[in-house]
């Protein structure tokens, strides 16, 4: 024995590089299929409510002599479709679609390559012809994700909407490219230019941020609430296990708090966000919204707990309750602190009756920094358990 190691045979290296090319196909195809199958997803969703949104302006016009009569059909169908489909058609989903078709109705949607004839310009379709489109056919005049006709429904000038959908569709933008590039008034900044084509070029540069995945993508909260599946939280293990101690440990304070819900999401304007947990107290008949931070309390904290206490005011809010409560949850290594906000009582009656009943902060930032030491200790053994 000479001690080295034999080079693999040419028959030997052969066989690698046969398995490493069909191992690369393989990858490839699998790749292109997830891609393709968000793709075909999103056109789908688009052109469903797209079609939805026709058909509520087609109802509206017939019904437009009598008073309010298209937002009674908006709550109408509301409350129709969020029992049968799911929380996705919310009167606000519903207002969307009808916006969605105004801005795109059907004199814009112009018919596919295959239709296109002088000039490489595709004629528009006739609104009988718009009519009888099948789903499919519908989709493949949206090529851009809901969520990019969502953001671009913010941009009220029409001209800048369409210049946005343009160059999205010429340069391949991202979603968050085309969020980007919206926040940053792209279209007025380069109106003001005197180099257009130079910022045209350099608007392609993509992020390494701007990249979406497949997995990414088919989590979009847009298409699972089309699909009406559920979202799985992102915290760590770590914060998910906080959350799950903090439920546990306000349970166990008594019959006075019912537990509603973990991560319970929400939308206001164009953005989404999380709740942590979500209470509600039968003595005081309120709802209490539990938001936990890991870091230091900032005024965005409150800002942002605000934000939630607005929407649960307008849309959680039952007939004979009371406004809901925020409680703001901050974790620091080795610090905790608990703070509640009152914004929007009606007086200080309520306000002192609130302070009375629920848990003194500082006794639940001391479970928060108990169950902070608990679970680091957990962590570093590498037994964290999230129950």
């Amino acid at each position: 024995m000479t001690g080295k190691h034999e080079a693999p045979s040419l028959d030997a290296r052969d066989e690698l590089r046969e398995y490493a090319a069909v191992r690369d196909d393989i990858i490839g195809l699998l790749e292109s299929a997830r891609r393709a199958a968000v793709r075909t997803v999103n056109a789908l969703i688009t052109a469903t409510y797209w079609a939805i949104g026709r058909r509520i302006v087609e109802a509206e016009q017939r019904g437009r002599r009598r008073a309010d009569y298209g937002e009674r059909l908006i709550e109408r169908l509301a409350t129709d479709l969020l029992k049968r489909f799911g929380r996705g058609f919310s009167r606000q989903n519903l207002q969307q679609m009808r916006a969605f078709y105004l801005a795109w109705p059907s004199e814009r949607i112009r018919q596919t390559p295959s239709g296109e004839s002088l000039g490489g310009v595709a004629p528009p379709l006739t609104a009988t012809v718009a009519a009888n489109l099948h789903l499919p056919d519908i989709a493949r005049r949206f090529p851009l994700p809901w969520s990019a006709y969502v953001r671009l429904l913010s941009v009220r000038d029409p001209a800048a909407r369409a210049f946005y959908e343009s160059e999205a569709l010429r340069v391949g933008w991202s979603v968050r490219q085309l969020d980007r590039q919206i926040a940053s008034q792209f279209y007025e900044r380069i109106a003001l230019s005197k180099n257009k084509a130079a910022m045209l070029r350099k608007a392609r540069a993509t992020r390494l941020e701007d990249e979406i995945t497949p997995e990414e993508a088919i989590k979009d909260p847009y298409v699972l609430e089309f699909l009406s599946l559920k979202d799985e939280y992102s915290e760590s293990d770590l914060e998910a296990a906080l959350i799950h101690r903090l439920e546990d440990f306000l349970l166990e304070l008594g019959d006075d708090f019912a537990f509603l819900g973990r991560q319970r999401r929400l939308r206001i304007g164009d953005e989404w966000y999380r709740i942590d947990l979500l209470f509600f107290h039968r003595r005081l008949r309120t709802l209490i919204i539990i938001d936990l931070k890991v870091g230091k309390f900032t005024h965005a904290d409150a800002g942002q707990m605000h934000l939630y206490l607005n929407y649960a005011r307008e849309h959680w809010m039952r007939a004979g309750e009371n406004p809901p409560v925020g409680l703001i949850l901050c974790a620091q290594k080795g610090a905790a602190v608990a703070r509640y906000a009152l914004e929007g009582l009606s007086n200080k009656v309520l306000a002192s009756e609130y302070r009375t009943v629920l848990p003194d902060a500082e006794r639940i930032a001391e479970e928060l920094r108990s169950a902070q030491r608990a679970l680091e200790t957990q962590k570093a053994t590498g037994v964290l358990r999230v129950t």
